[in-house]
């Protein structure tokens, strides 16, 4: 059941905001902020939480779960180390993964020839 859970709570997030992108003069880059502002703003009323055991990777793999990610690190940082928490807590908390993504896209990028759109 945690398959189908997350398989078709991350399908209609997906339908979401293709819907959003067809339908709107908004721009991806705006979309993608939107989605990582709503999950910070989720996990601050403490409603992403239940969302996310329910979904599983269904919510904490699109951008949601990050916004929601960045969320936690700050509010984490700020206890620990006061009002410059808010400074360092959402990268403390999302650096792996960013790390992540930045290796691997430039491992493609050796592997693949990468092509400039014309």
């Amino acid at each position: 059941m945690d398959y189908f859970n997350a398989f078709w709570i991350g399908g209609l997030i997906c339908a979401l905001v293709q819907i959003l992108l067809d339908r709107t003069k908004l721009m991806p880059g705006r979309v993608m902020v939107l989605l990582v502002c709503g999950g910070a703003i989720l996990g601050a009323l403490k409603i992403y939480q239940p969302f996310q055991e329910l979904a599983g990777a269904g919510a904490s793999v699109p951008l949601l779960g990050f916004g929601n990610l960045l969320w936690n690190g700050v509010k984490e940082a700020v206890d620990q180390e006061g009002i410059i928490g808010i400074f360092t807590g959402g990268l403390g908390a999302s650096a792996a993964g960013i790390t992540a993504a930045l290796v691997f896209g430039y491992l493609a990028a050796l592997v693949f020839e990468p092509k400039m759109k014309k």
